[in-house]
């Protein structure tokens, strides 16, 4: 028995089939928004060099956790684990995903309040608030779809 996951209608996968697809995605929206985010801070704008700051610090990161959830999908895949063994890690994945939504919301949080800080009239720290606010908000998405298609009452024998 394996755990499997099934979402927009693709077949069921494993447990480390999906982190390594959440991984691949992740590290797709990485690339993204590091060449976004070096064409705008080459740029002249003060706006888009604060938000293209962000987006390639982001993505940077998104980058390493993306390239460490690959390599652990490939690590935990060769273990031989138990159905309960391998629940408990579908739950743990499910756990990190919705606490990082709950950290998403707080970074959208963040970026607002540098927008709208008051007397802050720099467009560097508009656009830093923006690039926050726009990495955020993706990464809420992401991770709130990637957490509701963790089921444990799909397996396969």
């Amino acid at each position: 028995m394996f755990f499997a996951a099934r979402f927009l209608g693709e077949p069921m996968m494993t447990l480390w089939q999906f982190l390594r697809l959440l991984s691949v995605r992740l590290l797709r929206w990485s690339l993204l928004s590091v060449l976004v985010g070096v064409l705008f801070v080459i740029g002249k704008d003060i706006f888009w060099r604060g938000f293209g700051l962000q987006a390639t610090v982001w993505g940077i990161v998104d980058g390493v956790i993306a390239t460490f959830g690959w390599r652990s999908a490939g690590r935990k895949e060769a273990e031989l684990m138990t159905w309960e063994q391998v629940g408990a890690e579908a739950r743990k994945l499910r756990r990190i995903l919705w606490i990082n939504a709950g950290l998403d919301i707080l970074y959208i949080a963040g970026g607002m309040a540098l927008i709208l800080k008051p007397g802050a009239d720099s467009l560097f720290w508009s656009g830093t608030g923006w690039g926050i606010v726009v990495q955020g908000a993706f990464l809420l998405f992401f991770d709130t779809f990637h957490a509701h298609q963790i089921n444990g009452e799909h397996v396969e024998i």
